[in-house]
């Protein structure tokens, strides 16, 4: 028995230190692995940057390092980081040119794609060349690569070129199916975010003002590629009624869409050519993430800009889980200006905007944040794809806004929508209720029964109450009375350059015009910047991936469903929404 006892303990004292050891060797190669995807390139003479234009771009990528590990990292791309290594290429003067591998792109607005050309056609002004091939370019990717000096495609390709169209979808008849209808009520006859579950057709000021934006937003693409491409918009606006997409490939240099039909080999000769090496000389390339982890070059001089972006839904807490959606957490934001207000060292922030909105609730707290931080430094607002309804709101508190020309914002109107689940709950499901109460409106959310006329009246003055709240911030902040800002609000969207007209906006511009302004304001000769709010550290990342944050099964259905899961997922979570919104369309789909 002694022995027996003996022998086990030193089996398990042994499967212990095994472990340990396992788990110690697991973790040393962990962190030798995340460092090796962090180490800093060397950049050898006459490199070229390779940007691939392909994947879901938002407004930031998430550093998702364990997906990096496990080949499963998330298939998005980010604006920020594209901006800076295009900007990076630029001031590099071993980077000769950026050769640009274009394909299924799908940016979150038309204003991410313009923000990137602008930056390319800024590199090309340096005197430096850019490079664009692609089997097949998709509208948007094409609008971009426009601006390249050399455009190449496949002799058996594909260039997109159709126009626009935006396609609302619409849920009443599939929830009057299970017996739920929505109760709304509403201020601002252009307010068409409601209309997803209580319409079926747009109304008709909805079709007005989407008509206005998406060809305002044509426009300024037609203009872009007519003045690089040295074809008349006119002409351009034609080739959209042809179908080029179907087209035999010779045509697009008949049309002067492309300038040459190559394969992708070929592709090479055309780079060595333009770095004036040999046919046998080998390119010296340099990817995204090359370039991302490639040292800025601007010395951390001066005082600093704090750039925090604020991008997604409008909600009033963050859900949890590295792999959730994108959000502006009210309580969240609210804590990290705060913080940026106290910090010394920031002498001015850029808040960057991309959302349509959401919590009415969450915007008024990160209004009054925005009010308190502009109070001890300067605020500037650089909006970006949308900035519009709740994503105004916490804007218009700014001292300087900025947008691009095709930024959609304004949507200065709040709404309430609340469920009625009494069809669901009694015709469909058979279950029946009675009442015995108190008071007049004790009974008031009842899931057994709709609003009646009394209690509609009483929710409708106080979303007009809210809607006169949400007047009055936009009159103090952009100095106008109230009866200006009613005029031009009722729910309207404005495209970037209308917003400009009717003075929603101070400028129309970049993120970097916004940093430039906010250290004019701020008073500085020298100023550098930081990002905020920090990405999580890989050990945060680590911690939620044991914790089983996020699904895998929902990653593949976000891949399969595309454009379309935002709304089918909005169904899904439709009880969790906040009752008094701020915000455009919940599904904006612009093709």
């Amino acid at each position: 028995m002694k022995d027996f006892l003996k022998y086990t303990l030193a089996t398990v004292t042994g499967i212990i230190a095994v472990t340990a050891i396992m788990m110690f060797l697991g973790i040393v190669s962990l962190i030798g692995m995340i460092a090796s995807t962090q180490a800093t390139p060397t950049v050898k003479d006459n490199s070229v940057f390779v940007l691939s234009l392909s994947g879901v771009m938002q407004e930031r990528a998430k550093d998702d390092m364990i997906g990096q590990l496990t080949g499963s990292a998330s298939p998005y791309i980010g604006l920020e980081d594209v901006l800076n290594a295009i900007r990076k290429a630029k001031d590099n003067d071993k980077v000769k040119g950026i050769y640009i591998e274009a394909g299924m792109f799908a940016p979150d607005s038309p204003a991410s794609a313009q923000a990137i050309r602008k930056q390319l056609q800024d590199f090309k002004e340096s005197g430096k060349w850019i490079v664009a091939y692609a089997d097949a370019y998709t509208q948007t990717a094409y609008y971009v690569c426009s601006v390249a000096d050399r455009v190449l495609i496949n002799p058996q390709g594909m260039l997109d070129w159709h126009g626009l169209s935006a396609q609302p979808l619409f849920f009443k008849d599939l929830l009057a199916k299970v017996g739920v209808k929505m109760q709304l009520a509403k201020v601002g006859k252009y307010k068409s975010a409601p209309e997803t579950f209580a319409a079926d057709s747009m109304s008709a000021p909805n079709r007005e003002q989407v008509a206005r934006y998406i060809g305002g937003i044509w426009q300024t693409m037609l203009a872009d590629v007519a003045k690089s491409r040295k074809v008349s918009e006119r002409q351009l606006d034609s080739y959209a009624d042809s179908m080029p997409a179907l087209a035999p490939a010779e045509s697009y240099i008949r049309m002067r869409l492309v300038d040459k039909l190559v394969y992708t080999g070929e592709v090479k000769d055309e780079v060595r050519r333009l770095l004036g090496i040999g046919k046998d000389d080998r390119i010296n390339q340099l990817t995204l993430a090359d370039m991302k982890n490639l040292p800025d070059n601007a010395k951390e001089e001066g005082g600093e800009v704090a750039v925090y972006y604020a991008y997604g839904d409008v909600v009033d807490t963050n859900p949890g889980g590295l792999n959730a959606d994108a959000c502006i957490a009210g309580d969240d934001v609210c804590r990290d200006l705060e913080r940026l207000a106290d910090d010394d060292g920031v002498k001015a922030v850029v808040l960057r905007v991309n959302s349509g909105g959401g919590s009415a609730y969450a915007s008024e707290q990160i209004w009054h944040a925005v009010k308190q931080l502009r109070e001890r430094k300067p605020v500037v607002v650089s909006m970006g794809g949308m900035a519009a309804s709740g994503g105004y709101y916490l804007s218009c508190a700014a001292n300087y806004i900025y947008a691009e020309p095709t930024t959609l914002t304004g949507s200065i109107g709040i709404f309430g929508m609340f469920p009625d689940i009494s069809g669901l709950l009694t015709d469909k499901l058979g279950i029946k209720f009675d009442e015995v109460k108190t008071n007049r409106h004790s009974a008031f959310g009842t899931p057994a029964r709709p609003f009646n006329a009394e209690e509609m009246g009483y929710l409708e003055a106080y979303i007009d109450r809210g809607y006169r709240l949400f007047l009055n911030r936009v009159a103090e902040g952009r100095r106008m009375t109230v009866a200006q800002v009613d005029s031009i609000a009722q729910g309207r969207v404005w495209l970037g350059t209308d917003a400009l007209d009717i003075k929603l906006i101070d400028g129309l511009g970049s993120l970097g015009d916004a940093v430039k302004k906010a250290a004019a304001l701020a008073k500085l000769d020298a100023y550098h910047t930081h990002s905020y709010p920090a990405p999580p550290s890989w050990m945060d990342q680590l911690m939620a991936a044991s914790a089983g944050n996020g699904s895998y099964l929902d990653g593949q259905l976000r891949q399969a469903l595309g454009e379309y899961y935002a709304p089918l997922a909005l169904m899904k979570g439709i009880g969790k929404l906040n009752n008094v919104q701020a915000r455009v369309p919940f599904t904006l789909i612009i093709k």
